[in-house]
């Protein structure tokens, strides 16, 4: 077993562009860590830099006590999961999941051993006769983890292993894969752009954009504290709602569009950075689950009238799409199905199932102003202490 080290590594392609910063990270042994970021944001690329598959501009990686930073893929003692599960169709499971001890040409009693202690891991075993056309996807994706788990290597790299399966299959494999990685005990980096697959996957979780760390950390922190408007955005489904606002001169109200939402004292003594920013506008994030519909003159001085756009019924929750007269910000390099709606001023609610609420109404959402988030506007960092 092994831990990966990152330290500063660059990514230069020959026609100048540069898809990796000073990337550092370092995955400690048995830990589930996860790159996560919008399409083309370099995860990928740090991913095949650890792997040896992608020459290192500058920087260096190490597993364990060795420096494998010019070493050839080989020997790395790596293990690879891709999106592709590339298995030999005329083989049969126990053939694909050995392939690689075959080449190796240890004896068959070894590989057979090794093969059916990875089915069983895998829950795999009554499949081991099969050919791939046989099985189902995640039975498929199980077999190419398989092969990866026979060789017994130092550390596993997993790039989007389950965005080929089906959302309820992919859920399915989440938790399995999940329950996989730990009982092994191996560091693994697993590369996703799917933020949900982060956060209820990694141990940490990495957030890249544009090829730079933006912030590395447990999930749970990444959700109540993210340091920028970029994780601010991407974290989350459905994502935080973003407006442009300006703070009043006592710290006691804040303007969005037309209207006025009433702070209560704790959101200043929480934030005293917010005093630098008094009658200067500021980015405020609303999260969809501090907004609920308000009724019967409840929460005076922090609703926000809104006027519904759609309403999503999804059987434990409805999500309410909204639209107000403030100026929405949009967090730079979130992908287009991480965004809630075009619309200025659109946003997003969550409500309870049996809350009657129609498209084209107009209702009032009471505000839990404790929980909004703020940020500059011209750095995008969160404003704090």
């Amino acid at each position: 077993m092994a831990s990966i080290e990152i330290e500063a590594i660059n990514k230069v392609y020959p026609n100048g562009y540069h898809a990796v910063h000073d990337l550092s990270l370092t995955v400690a042994d048995g830990e589930f860590m996860v790159l996560v970021g919008p399409s083309g944001c370099g995860k990928t690329t740090a991913l095949r830099m650890v792997a040896g598959l992608e020459e290192i501009s500058s920087g260096s990686v190490r597993i364990g006590d060795t420096d494998v930073t010019v070493l050839p893929p080989k020997d790395r003692d790596i293990a690879m999961v891709f999106q592709n599960y590339a298995l030999y169709p005329h083989m049969t499971v126990a053939q694909n999941i050995g392939f690689a001890l075959s080449l190796r040409r240890l004896p068959k009693a070894e590989i057979d051993q090794k093969v059916r202690r990875a089915a069983e891991i895998l829950g795999l075993t009554e499949w081991l006769d099969r050919k791939p056309a046989q099985l189902s996807g995640g039975q498929r994706q199980r077999v190419a983890m398989g092969r990866a788990i026979v060789r017994e290597p130092a550390v596993f790299l997993m790039d989007e292993p389950l965005s080929n399966l089906d959302a309820k299959l992919r859920v399915q494999m989440r938790a399995e894969v999940s329950r996989i990685q730990r009982r092994l005990g191996v560091a693994t980096m697993y590369v996703t752009h799917d933020q949900t697959e982060a956060m209820t996957m990694g141990d940490r979780v990495a957030v890249v954009n544009a090829g730079v760390l933006q912030q590395c950390d447990c999930p749970q922190v990444l959700y109540d504290s993210p340091n920028n408007l970029f994780v601010a955005g991407f974290m989350g489904s459905p994502a935080m709602n973003l407006y442009e606002a300006a703070l009043g001169a006592d710290l006691t109200s804040l303007r969005l569009g037309s209207q006025t939402v009433a702070l209560p004292a704790v959101v200043s003594a929480e934030r005293p950075g917010l005093r630098a920013y008094v009658d200067r506008k500021v980015v405020v994030g609303i999260r969809p689950e501090d907004l609920a519909v308000a009724v019967n003159g409840e929460a005076d001085g922090q609703v926000l009238s809104v006027d519904i756009e759609l309403v999503e019924a999804l059987g434990s929750e409805l999500l309410l799409h909204f639209a107000i007269d403030a100026r929405r910000v949009r967090a730079s390099g979130v992908d287009e199905e991480q965004e809630i709606g075009e619309a200025a001023g659109a946003g997003v609610a969550r409500a309870e199932p049996r809350v009657q609420v129609k498209q084209s109404e107009r209702v009032r959402l009471a505000v839990h102003a404790e929980g909004m988030y703020f940020f500059d506007p011209s750095t995008g960092l969160a404003i704090g202490s």
